[in-house]
């Protein structure tokens, strides 16, 4: 039986945390699926952390992280092969701008470890990669 690498995207973890109802059932399916091993990226606590910082949101990247291995997450650290990874990451000229480095670095952890990326951000159709999944 293959083991299938997840990493989510930031809001997928706190729409699951919250309880969200953005949260789809096809969302809990892919989570709860014993056959998945489900990641989150060391880039989202960190975004969570500055958004807690400026106010933005109401849990701090520390305890997004306790929730996260709480959840039986994995942790994903951001490594050189990821940044690396970044030098070749392109994007459809037609597509409309995309710039935040966390979503990036989170695709591009996704790229070189050969996880399936889940998001429901619409702007990573941009890029075109197949490990990308829209929810």
């Amino acid at each position: 039986m293959r083991r299938n690498e997840i990493l989510l995207d930031t809001h997928i973890i706190v729409w699951a945390m919250n309880k969200d109802k953005r949260l789809t059932e096809k969302i809990e399916k892919i989570i709860l699926e014993p056959q998945n091993s489900i990641y989150y990226s060391i880039a989202s606590m960190w975004e969570i952390q500055i958004k807690y910082d400026k106010k933005k949101i109401n849990i701090s990247g520390k305890e997004f992280m306790h929730y996260c291995e709480m959840a039986g997450y994995h942790k994903l650290p951001v490594d050189d092969l990821h940044v690396m990874e970044l030098e070749t990451l392109k994007r459809d000229e037609s597509a409309p701008p995309h710039s935040d480095p966390f979503d990036r670095i989170m695709l591009c952890q996704a790229i070189a470890e050969g996880f399936t990326f889940i998001t429901h951000d619409p702007l990573f159709r941009g890029y075109n990669e197949r490990c990308v999944v829209e929810v």
